[in-house]
């Protein structure tokens, strides 16, 4: 998938979005760039919510608003090698999970940053590495 066409699959899908779960959300953006998750060789984010809130929650930055951020060259990486790789799939999944985050942070609910947590130390255990996911590196 060229990386216009995954601008514009991401856009058709946000727009299908109710506004309802977007409402306080500064923007949604699509990089060309790969972000690999630090210390995990060949594992890449997708995305990620950046979130103004408290220090403590989201390690948040106050003044920035409310965005999410899906790498499209993360998305290349892990397609590399998978001809049967679900782009479209993958995108929604990101948005959606994202999204979430935007949801559960306006509520002041950090369920799924808990989860999150807890399938990087899984993921990492199974790995051998042992540096915890932190509140700068949440997804």
């Amino acid at each position: 998938m060229t990386y216009e066409r995954f601008r514009q699959t991401v856009e058709t899908m946000f727009s299908e979005i109710p506004e309802a779960f977007t409402e306080g959300l500064q923007g949604v953006h699509v990089l060309e760039v790969a972000k690999p998750e630090p210390d995990l060789g060949d594992v890449y984010r997708l995305g990620e919510y950046l979130d103004p809130g408290q220090d403590s929650f989201l390690g948040g930055n106050p003044g920035l608003g409310r965005h999410i951020t899906l790498y499209y060259g993360s998305f290349v990486a892990v397609a590399r090698g998978q001809p049967d790789f679900d782009w479209e799939e993958e995108i929604w999944e990101t948005l959606t999970h994202e999204l979430r985050h935007h949801v559960e942070s306006l509520a002041g609910d950090a369920s799924l940053i808990a989860e999150d947590k807890r399938r990087d130390a899984t993921f990492r255990k199974q790995l051998g590495k042992s540096r915890p996911l932190n509140n700068e590196d949440s997804p």
